[in-house]
């Protein structure tokens, strides 16, 4: 599976949670991120978070970001696939997040 193949997974696996869950969908409601993730070598990423829903997944970097996630290849698709933890990849330095501590609190939805 290619990067994008994964990215566009992730995507799609966090809007069915928000539409199952309630709760989260309250959450959600009104916020309004850009996020940018880069993968090293592999590339860069965006995308969108509005009203609960993840849109706009595109290559490249944003001009501007709420929320910035830097990792390797490796560590993303076991974050993905949730064989690390977001904690162990930070404590080890294999996950870098630069945003407010709200957006960084909100990674933890996305994941």
């Amino acid at each position: 599976m290619t990067i994008e193949e994964t990215l566009a997974g992730l995507v799609e696996r966090f809007n069915r949670k928000v539409e199952r869950t309630p709760a989260l969908a309250d959450e959600l409601r009104g916020v309004a991120r850009t996020i940018a993730i880069r993968l090293g070598p592999a590339g860069s990423y965006a995308v969108d978070l509005a009203d609960g829903r993840l849109t706009n997944l595109r290559s490249g970097a944003p001009a501007r970001a709420d929320l910035s996630i830097a990792t390797d290849t490796a560590t993303f698709e076991g974050l993905v696939a949730k064989e690390i933890g977001p904690m162990k990849a930070l404590v080890t330095r294999k996950l870098a997040i630069d945003g407010s501590l709200e957006d960084k609190l909100l990674l933890r939805r996305l994941l």
